[in-house]
Order: structure tokens, then C-alpha cells, then sequence
């Protein structure tokens, strides 16, 4: 019977020097040298499908006992494709490796969830969670670049637009500004909601004119 944590890996984090040591050291345990090329496939969740997967996941190594498969932003998976690994992971090839990269855990997320239930978890480092007074406080500062970085993580993490909103409404609401400036940002806010909810620009896009917008409005906190 093949353990499960003998075939499944989960790495958790940011730190790609640490992971890239790690994965290093799997391939030299199970890939003999010169033939990891062969038997290494890396997979990119957001360009996968089910049946490639399912093809991966079928071929046998070429002269070797084990195949690797790398899934990188794992947590990116199509819900048809989370089903499957969960129910592949309960009972993994025993010529395959699979390791799913995500950056960040998720308590709240079932599928990573299921995971940790049958794969062998690394950890690195994980920057910390972002949320909207982080977004605010880069507004503040007059960094639009690194606002926008903030914002499409946001996003990327499932952030609903009228949550990231809210955040900065009572985010600005609380700051110790102007009226005038207070004034200038909640118009701001209530335009992008408008152009959110009528249809008029896609929500990324409104809420990336907005944070352009807000940082030109904004003075560099002291």
C-alpha cells in the first residue's frame, strides 16, 4: 500500500530559494541522475486541465521508479480538478509524486484543508496576509505601485470589490485628514462603486483607477 505522504507533498510559502532546495533534494532522492527531465513534469494550475492532468498522472517513469509532478499555485485549481486531486490523494499512484505549491494557507479553504489530511506539509516563509489597511496605508504614502501590488493580491485571494471598499471608506473615515481631502476620497470611493455597479469598467479595473486616483489625492503620512 503506497503512504500517502510518501506521494503527496504540500509546500506551503514565498521563499522559492528554500522550496527550490527542497525539491532539489526529493528529485535527487527519487529521479536518477540525468533522467529528470524525463520524468518531471511542472504544471501551472490557472493553464490546467483535467484530462492533462489525468494524462501526467498516467504515464509511467522512464527508467526510474518514480515520476514527479509539480502543481504550482495549486489553490488557483478549477473546482472539477480540486475534486479529483482530493480523491487521487486518498489513493495515490504508487509511481508518482505529486507536489502542490501554494503561497498561502487558508484555514477556510476545503481543499487545502483536505489536503493536509493526506500530504506531508513544508512550510517557508509566508509574507504576511494583506488586507485593505495595508492597501490604505500604501495610498497614504503615495506608492501607487506598490497599492496596485497590494490590490491585485487582494483579488487574486478573493477579496470581494465591495469589501476592499468598505475597508477604505472606514480606513479614511478614521484618518486624521482634512474635510477637503476626507471629502475628495469618499467621491472618489462612491464613483468607483458606481462604476462598478453600473457596468461601466470591469471591478479590477475601477478599483485600479480608483487607487491611482486616491494616491494622487493623498499626502505622505507623517
Amino acid at each position: 500500500m503506497v503512504n500517502n505522504r510518501d506521494a503527496v507533498y504540500l509546500f506551503i510559502g514565498q521563499d522559492n530559494v528554500s522550496k527550490n532546495a527542497r525539491l532539489t533534494k526529493i528529485k535527487q532522492d527519487f529521479l536518477p541522475v540525468g533522467l529528470e527531465n524525463f520524468n518531471l513534469d511542472t504544471l501551472y494550475a490557472r493553464e490546467l486541465n483535467l484530462k492533462t492532468l489525468q494524462e501526467k498522472i498516467l504515464a509511467l517513469p522512464t527508467k526510474a521508479k518514480k515520476r514527479i509532478i509539480i502543481i504550482k499555485e495549486a489553490d488557483s485549481l478549477k473546482p472539477e480538478i480540486k475534486k479529483f486531486v482530493l480523491s487521487y490523494c486518498n489513493k495515490p499512484a504508487s509511481t508518482i509524486i505529486l507536489i502542490l505549491e501554494i503561497e498561502r494557507s487558508d484555514p477556510r479553504d476545503d481543499f487545502i484543508s483536505g489536503l493536509t489530511r493526506y500530504a506531508s506539509i513544508f512550510r517557508f516563509r509566508e509574507d504576511p496576509r494583506l488586507d485593505t489597511f495595508v492597501l490604505a496605508r500604501q495610498i497614504n504614502l503615495r506608492r501607487p505601485d506598490n497599492a496596485l501590488k497590494v490590490l491585485s493580491q487582494l483579488l487574486k485571494e478573493g477579496e470581494k470589490p465591495e469589501r476592499i471598499l468598505g475597508g477604505l471608506r472606514y480606513t479614511f473615515e478614521k484618518d486624521a485628514l482634512s474635510p477637503l481631502e476626507t471629502r475628495k476620497r469618499l467621491k472618489a470611493l462612491i464613483g468607483c462603486d458606481i462604476e462598478i455597479k453600473t457596468g461601466k469598467l470591469r471591478p479590477d479595473f475601477a478599483l485600479e483607477k480608483l487607487v491611482v486616483i486616491l494616491c494622487s489625492l493623498s499626502k505622505a503620512a507623517r
